[in-house]
């Protein structure tokens, strides 16, 4: 049991080495993991592992059993129980450092096929924009161009705009202009209408005038 234990714990440190650096045996330790979670490859490690818990949850009980029946006895316990006691220790101890290597070597697989997906996106990425930073190499001079043709567009507008603010002006100073003029002519009326009520005024004393004169001359006649 001991011998199959340290033997496990060595293939497992040398899987996890493999798995640690970047080398044609990592390649093979992985799709060869990739193989083992296919199928029934997950029931079988769960199997063993499961069996594994149960002899070390074992262990630990004997060696609890055989501390209690030591300080049970006031001499202590005997050789057998303390060469019982080291034996389940070492089981005990190896077993556990089996399962915790089994889960290093679960995640260090999980963790690089993760890497290698990411890194297979970021190629198709690369790709995909490899074109479109070709094409911007290529038209560098047409944008150059086109930067041309808009700062002269730009130097367009600003000169439209300066006629626009002075057209803006001109057309301000206009409507000031037919404002006063239209005050201008309103108080012309104003002045017409009240030269006309004048005039009109004097004629009707005109008329008053002659009808007067006309009526004296008659009686001057008679």
């Amino acid at each position: 049991m001991i011998q199959l234990l340290f033997a496990a714990i060595f293939a497992e440190g040398s899987l996890i080495l493999l798995l640690l650096f970047r080398t044609p045996l990592r390649k093979l330790a992985v799709v060869g993991l990739d193989r083992v979670k296919r199928g029934h490859g997950p029931v079988v490690v769960k199997t063993v592992a499961a069996t594994v818990c149960v002899v070390l949850g074992s262990g630990v009980h004997s060696m609890v059993k055989i501390r209690r029946r030591g300080a049970a006895e006031d001499g202590g316990a005997n050789p057998t129980d303390q060469v019982l006691m080291a034996k389940h220790l070492l089981e005990s101890t190896l077993m556990g450092a089996t399962l915790f290597l089994a889960l290093m070597i679960d995640r260090l697989h999980h963790y690089i096929r993760e890497l290698r997906l990411r890194r297979k996106s970021m190629e198709a990425a690369k790709k995909q924009t490899r074109p479109f930073e070709d094409g911007k190499n290529g038209n560098s001079e047409e944008l150059k161009n086109l930067e041309e043709e808009t700062r002269a567009l730009r130097e367009k507008v600003k000169q439209l705009e300066l006629d626009l603010k002075t057209r803006i002006k001109d057309v301000h100073a206009a409507e000031a202009n037919s404002i006063a003029l239209r005050k201008q002519s309103e108080g012309f009326l104003l002045e017409y209408d009240r030269l006309l009520e004048e005039n009109q005024n004097l004629r009707n004393q005109l008329q008053s005038l002659d009808r007067r004169l006309s009526r004296s001359g008659s009686k001057k006649n008679t």
